[in-house]
């Protein structure tokens, strides 16, 4: 812990990424921290083309009809601004502004921005909640503490819900209404905002049971993350976390009591009795706060790995105490953020305060620059804010933050845009109240430059705002709006919902580079805390451009497919009898929803008088059936009773209930499968089974007695004529772990059901698929290893073909390849940074990548990120993610880590990739 009268880490230290961490990066679990370190000073930056365009197109359009818009700009100085209730102030250079036209509807922008606070909800929904795709989850928050802890917002595109990002989102959003009001109620967005603040504002008040008790986290991070599925299903524990005078956090409470603090003054001119209530918790959470002076991760140590307060405790007692002055006029409170102001953290080495970071999750010292500059006019914070403002857009002492060529501010490799929002966000902020008219128009420009860039003004001509604009992204790393019932981002191939104004973190790496891919959380994941500074500062660029929102907002979503159905194989074609296979699947996301209470019937005609034979079989869970019921006539029906059974999107094994059973008659009864209504001789889902959820039909049809159900028969299921073999099998796509199988379609009187991939393996072979079409891809293969493979085809009626001629294939070995390493090393105290490099120097391509080194002097990793990093003793191992194994001649990838040591870290002496030894430098 940083003693409390100790300068703040350098930087404010994060546990993600970079040469060396610094304040405002997420972390991860399974070698993915998000980045956080310092950026080297960018090498000059081309004026952005399209905003030049943007603003001289705007300009000449307004000229040619003479209209000038122009707005008042307050100085800087008095005794603060208060809630904004009014329009907001164009930014210019002192005087009368010619305010742009907009190149984007802003309106439509923040009404979106809004509605993703939605999709993050935990706990009941409210009726006003728009996300047809979500309903209640998380109901048993808080039981293991006797608690109501249910609401609040999941974090991310995880289902924890961390209270210390969730409280920065909150009065991130909250600074914006107080600030800009007036583009809430212009926009008719004003009761949506409310709506979503006062939703998480009671999830604070439940979290605050007391004055010295705090609940900074339900659930647990890895258990959370190791599952990939919907909110609604959850499968795993949710335990609560708190902080309290035995084992306080200073940063958790300061944090969220500048939260409520500022969603009072939004609450103050509707509801002042809400206001009062916030108020009072901020008081108590303030006290508690500047009282028992800990990090809240020293008591919450699950949180560690995950959003860690690396900056220390200092700024959120500065920020909360500037947030109680304002919501409350108290003298008191603006003189305790100035007294702890002088703690905040410096520059290296340096008295001067941080500037080469940004206002984030977790260090927020930046915005109180801006604050208290704006509310005192004191010069060591116009200085501090100045000079932070000057880093991101002219530079200070030749470093500035680096900007791509098509204009974005790249601070961090990880959500990239969610810093360049916020401090766009404060960036307007304080344009409006400079009077520096050089600052005042550098600061606004800058701001709207990366909001337009996020938006869609980039090279790309692509928005990064999910479901706005051109070409935005569609697989955001986000559970819920993936709808996966297999617990796997692979399955489904395509997400199933849109998820309406994420933002998502957009490129990583000054190049205006960006890949739409479900697994790149470092550029595809979204977060409440990605959305705050972005959805404040279009209200205020609301209040300048206009815009205005949809009016059929959110279109309607249905199911892409059935969701619930049950599929049904006839495993035995008996004389006497017919063997089923009967599975029910529960594929829902529209929204998810666990079968509790389900049951399917199974329809069959008797024949004659014979008495009815019921055989249980396999089951996966579920009873299998043992008698019949007579329904009316001959038409009986086999009930399958699965209730006390959970069947749900929740995994392979978790979505799908196997039941087997036999129906038929003794010897000398006669049995004619062919009739019964819910017979189907080829496998797959089957209409014609009744499927019920609480006695309620969901799918499926029940048939009406006395009549054919089955007007559209089936294929002769006397069939006895199997298809041709398959002929030509070939292989392709060779790599050390998999090829793929193709073959000539066989043929068959009535049709080609399948073929069964079998991998010879002894005297019992492996069958690894069946498949519809003509090829199949091998995985899981061993480099260097010779496999034979060989297929049969299936019709309709279970007739299998003659064996294929086995093709034999060797899965190629990983080529060795020269390689370099890149090593470099960021100390503070006995924590360090690492950051490396590796670089193909050979001249085949790297597949895969496994790099080995040691330690000499015990230092240890604590976290790493874009690669999986274990260290067993000395030895440290790191293997590339899905999105950074493949490496052409002459490319590299790097990754990072945090560490600690003992006083003497000096560099690993040596490198191996794949095995073999690679250069140093």
């Amino acid at each position: 812990m940083r003693d409390r009268m100790a300068p703040a880490r350098p930087n404010g230290q994060r546990p993600r990424p970079g040469p060396r961490p610094k304040p405002g990066a997420r972390q991860r679990l399974d070698g993915r921290q998000r980045p956080d370190g310092r950026q080297r000073p960018d090498r000059g930056q081309r004026p952005g083309r399209w905003y030049q365009r943007m603003v001289a197109a705007g300009a000449a359009a307004l000229a040619a009809t003479g209209l000038v818009l122009v707005g008042p700009v307050p100085a800087i100085g008095g005794p603060g601004p208060g809630p904004d209730t009014g329009g907001g102030a164009a930014a210019g250079n002192g005087a009368d502004v010619l305010a742009a036209a907009a190149p984007f509807n802003y309106g439509e922008a923040l009404q979106k921005s809004l509605f993703f606070y939605e999709a993050q909800q935990s706990g009941a929904l409210p009726d006003w909640n728009r996300v047809s795709w979500r309903g209640d989850s998380a109901l048993t928050d808080g039981a293991d503490v006797r608690l109501d802890l249910t609401g609040g917002w999941y974090d991310a595109g995880d289902h924890v819900k961390f209270g210390f990002p969730m409280a920065f989102s909150a009065t991130m959003l909250a600074w914006g209404a107080v600030e800009y009001r007036s583009g809430y109620q212009a926009s008719g967005q004003l009761p949506h905002l409310l709506n979503n603040l006062r939703f998480v504002n009671d999830y604070f008040i439940r979290a605050h049971p007391s004055a010295n008790v705090l609940y900074g986290q339900v659930g647990k991070g890895d258990d959370d993350h190791k599952w990939w599925g919907p909110a609604e299903v959850l499968p795993m524990a949710r335990p609560a976390y708190k902080i309290d005078a035995s084992c306080g956090g200073a940063d958790l409470a300061g944090e969220t009591a500048a939260a409520m603090a500022a969603s009072s003054m939004v609450f103050r001119p509707t509801d002042p009795a809400y206001a009062d209530r916030l108020l009072t918790h901020a008081r108590q959470l303030y006290t508690f706060a500047d009282t028992v002076r800990r990090a809240y991760h020293e008591c919450i140590t699950d949180v560690t790995n995950f959003y860690r307060s690396w900056s220390g405790y200092q700024d959120e007692l500065v920020w909360g105490a500037i947030w109680l002055h304002r919501a409350t006029g108290e003298a008191s409170y603006l003189a305790k953020a100035e007294s702890e102001y002088d703690r905040l953290g410096t520059e290296p080495q340096q008295s001067t305060r941080l500037y080469k970071w940004t206002v984030a999750w977790d260090n927020k010292q930046f915005g109180a620059y801006v604050l208290l500059a704006n509310l005192t006019g004191k010069q060591k914070y116009v200085d501090d804010a100045n000079r932070w403002l000057d880093y991101w857009t002219v530079g200070v002492n030749g470093e500035k933050v680096r900007t791509s060529p098509g204009g974005m501010a790249v601070l961090d490799t990880w959500g990239a845009l969610r810093y360049a929002a916020n401090t766009a966000f404060a960036a307007l902020v304080y344009s409006d109240k400079t009077t520096d008219a050089t600052r005042k128009t550098r600061y606004h420009d800058f701001a709207v430059r990366q909001i337009n860039y996020a938006l869609g003004d980039n090279p790309r001509n692509s928005s990064y705002q999910i479901g706005f604009g051109t070409n935005s992204p569609r697989n955001p790393h986000h559970r819920t709006a993936h709808g996966s019932w297999w617990d796997s981002q692979q399955v489904p191939e395509a997400t199933r919902h849109v998820l309406y104004g994420a933002l998502v973190g957009g490129p990583s790496s000054p190049n205006d580079a960006y890949t739409d891919s479900r697994a790149d959380y470092v550029m595809n994941e979204v977060a409440t805390d990605y959305n705050a500074g972005f959805t404040s500062a279009l209200a205020r660029l609301h209040t300048e451009y206009g815009g205005t929102p949809l009016s059929n907002f959110p279109p309607a979503e249905s199911p892409d497919i059935d969701e619930t159905i049950v599929e049904t194989t006839v495993m035995q074609a008996e004389p006497r009898a017919t063997g089923i296979k009967a599975i029910v699947y529960n594929k829902s996301a529209f929204p998810a929803r666990a079968l509790t209470d389900s049951s399917f019937r199974y329809y069959f005609r008797r024949e004659g008088t014979s008495a009815i034979q019921v055989t249980s079989g396999y089951t996966q869970g579920c009873p299998a059936p043992t008698t019949a019921t007579g329904l009316s006539g001959d038409l009986w029906y086999v009930e399958v009773d699965c209730s006390g059974y959970t069947i749900a999107p929740a995994g392979q094994s978790a979505h799908r209930m196997e039941v087997q059973f036999k129906i038929g008659v003794p010897e000398g009864g006669t049995w004619d499968p062919t009739n019964d209504p819910s017979y189907q001789a080829t496998a797959g889902p089957n209409p014609k089974v009744a499927l019920y959820e609480g006695g309620t039909l969901i799918w499926g049809a029940a048939p009406t007695p006395g009549t054919d159900p089955d007007p559209d028969p089936d294929p002769d299921p006397t069939d006895t004529i199997g298809p041709s073999t398959p002929g030509s099998l070939t292989v392709s796509a060779i790599t050390p772990t998999g090829a793929t199988l193709g073959w000539t379609a066989s043929t068959d009187n009535v049709g080609v059901a399948g073929y069964r991939v079998y991998r010879e393996a002894g005297a019992t072979d492996t069958l690894l698929a069946t498949v519809t079409g003509t090829s199949y891809p091998v995985t899981g293969l061993t480099s260097g290893t010779a496999y034979q493979f060989y297929l049969l085809a299936v019709d309709a009626a279970g007739n299998v073909s003659a064996a294929s001629t086995p093709v034999s294939v060797t899965t190629s070995t990983v080529p060795a390849s020269g390689c370099r390493i890149g090593y470099a090393s960021n100390d503070w105290g006995t924590g360090f940074s690492g950051t490396i490099t590796v670089t193909n120097t050979g001249t085949t391509t790297v597949n895969g990548w496994t790099l080995a080194f040691g330690f000499v002097a015990g230092q240890r990793i604590a976290q790493a990120w874009s690669a999986t990093v274990t260290q067993t003793g000395t030895a440290v191992t790191a293997t590339n993610l899905s999105y950074n194994g493949t490496l052409a001649p002459g490319a590299s990838t790097s990754f990072g880590f945090n560490g600690s040591h003992t006083g003497s870290n000096p560099r690993p002496a040596s490198f191996t990739l794949n095995g073999a030894a690679c250069a140093i430098g």
